[in-house]
């Protein structure tokens, strides 16, 4: 093989670089990676699976989205696996249960007419009927999220605890003592992790904190004035996620407050129109890329040992640092 070859490296070894990225050390993969692409290789899927018994295919069972409001989060999440499943020569087949049909049987069906090797799960709850009927069916599946102990650990998710507790720090390194979170009141992990790791930097850097929740967008302003209303006035508005920003920038200015200048406030998931807040949103970025390769490695992994990972994988988010945070005056 040409590409074997021009990297010195055996046919194995470039066999590993496309279906086990996993079991080359980083060094070897980026050298046979990059030669793959120069050279143009493409790798025989359809002798490849015939070989190997397996579709080349993860089935993504994708969370329902309004098309008129569509979830730039998950959509930058599904392009980024698109991605890393093509570097490892899988395609992602996307799947949503039909009228009537439960989740359950639309994983059923996917497994019986064997279109996929393996599903990939988002959005998991705690006791996520999805990741307990695929565990019964012994079908390989990953997980952008969390399972409970117990349950198949082949997860990847954000260490939403720690990313929080870093943007109190940041207020803290800015003078910061009166902080105030604003969360939604719906009951997600990830919410729940997100509002754990606040308190948990509020008592680490020595502030004095509130927290409000609001059922839907209808409340934040209201919400948000009732928190900066409070005497001692907060310095800083800490949200749980971007969608609360812009009601709080609203609340701000019916206060007679500058947003950057007399208060700051955070985001989570630097959703794309917070650069356009005036001042643009500080907040935390998801590593999107870095979550689809992880998940498309413990696939592999999966795949090949026939068991899934003793632990799950945290990654830590990634602070994006915009100027509506001032430093205490």
């Amino acid at each position: 093989m040409d590409v074997a070859r021009a990297a010195g490296v055996s046919r194995q070894t470039v066999s590993n670089a496309i279906n086990a990225p996993h079991k080359l050390r980083a060094d070897t993969l980026e050298r046979v990676s990059t030669l793959i692409k120069e050279m143009g290789y493409r790798a025989d899927q359809s002798a490849r699976s015939l070989r190997s018994g397996t579709r080349q295919v993860i089935a993504y069972l994708t969370p329902e989205t309004d098309p008129a409001n569509p979830n730039a989060l998950m959509s930058g999440f599904l392009e980024a696996m698109v991605a890393a499943a093509g570097d490892a020569g899988y395609r992602i087949l996307l799947v949503r249960q039909g009228p009537g049909q439960s989740e359950a049987q639309a994983l059923e069906d996917i497994i019986a007419a064997r279109t996929a090797d393996a599903f990939l799960l988002s959005d998991v709850l705690d006791d996520d009927r999805r990741v307990d009927y695929l565990t019964e069916a012994g079908f390989p599946f990953a997980v952008f999220g969390r399972t409970r102990p117990g349950a198949p650990q082949a997860w990847v998710d954000v260490d939403s605890v720690q990313a929080m507790i870093d943007m109190v720090g940041l207020l803290a390194s800015h003078g910061h003592r009166q902080v105030a979170f604003l969360g939604t009141s719906a009951e997600l992990p990830w919410l729940r992790h997100r509002a754990a790791g606040f308190r948990i930097g509020k008592r680490r850097f020595g502030m004095v904190g509130l927290e409000a929740y609001v059922d839907g967008p209808d409340e934040v302003v209201a919400v948000a004035r009732g928190l900066l209303d409070r005497l001692p006035r907060p310095s800083a508005l800490v949200l749980d996620d971007d969608w609360l920003a812009p009601g709080a920038y609203a609340a701000a200015q019916a206060e007679g407050l500058t947003v950057g200048v007399d208060v700051a406030v955070t985001g989570f998931n630097d959703m794309p129109y917070t650069r356009l807040l005036q001042p643009p949103l500080t907040t935390v970025r998801l590593p999107l890329r870095r979550i689809a390769d992880a998940l498309v490695n413990r696939l592999l992994q999966t795949l090949e040992d026939g068991v899934p990972p003793e632990a799950g994988l945290l990654l830590a988010g990634e602070p994006v640092l915009r100027p509506s945070v001032p430093s205490v005056r």
